[in-house]
């Protein structure tokens, strides 16, 4: 199933070359399953997929793991409710990274998906747990949304399990990409939280089959 999330990513065009990763963590023991460090999209396979603790050590896998292994497991570790992350440098999502700035609320699919605007998060170097710091202290100012642009790098989402942060990775971009021509006609009319509260519990809770 990761492996072929991964493909998702290729899909709704969010990732070039090796850029990139999902995780999914296990609901039965403290592991996560994420993609090898470096190998290209159409390579994956579910035998390269590599298991890791959730202190970033392999348990199982031939391959070495994602950079962003250590700031996938920490998310988990202080986000019990997350079951999967997904991280990306879609074009138009990291466009807003690199300016610090959250996606303004301008659109009801917003308050649907994110309750309120998608916020930026502090500058993190790579390869370490600092990200993952970064993404949970983030998220916890804004707990509705599913998605935090780290800021100078790319949104990461978070979600139930890995199709829902993919799901938020391809919601992410697609709001960053409207709200960026949005800025090129004008300013952006962002909607009022209270109205913002109801179009998020609507469509959490009320929206779809249940």
């Amino acid at each position: 199933m990761v492996s072929d999330l991964h493909q998702q990513l290729l899909t709704w065009n969010l990732v070039v070359w090796t850029a990139g990763n999902v995780s999914q963590r296990l609901h039965t023991a403290d592991l996560m399953v994420i993609k090898p460090s470096g190998v290209r999209y159409e390579y994956l396979t579910p035998g390269s997929m590599v298991v890791c603790d959730l202190d970033g050590n392999v348990v199982d896998g031939t391959e070495a793991p994602s950079f962003d292994t250590a700031s996938h497991a920490y998310i988990y570790r202080n986000m019990p409710d997350v079951y999967g992350v997904v991280h990306t440098h879609s074009t138009y999502a990291t466009a807003w990274a690199a300016t610090g700035k959250n996606i303004p609320c301008g659109l009801t699919m917003m308050g649907d998906e994110f309750g309120g605007p998608v916020p930026v998060g502090p500058f993190r170097l790579i390869d370490s747990e600092a990200i993952g710091e970064g993404v949970v202290e983030t998220l916890r100012k804004y707990p509705h949304s599913p998605a935090v642009l780290m800021q100078n790098h790319g949104p990461f989402t978070i979600g139930r399990d890995a199709e829902a942060a993919v799901k938020a990775a391809a919601m992410t971009e697609e709001v960053a990409h409207t709200m960026c021509a949005a800025k090129q006609l004008g300013d952006i009319i962002e909607i009022p939280q209270e109205d913002v509260d109801k179009l998020n519990d609507r469509y959490q809770n009320v929206y779809g089959q249940h």
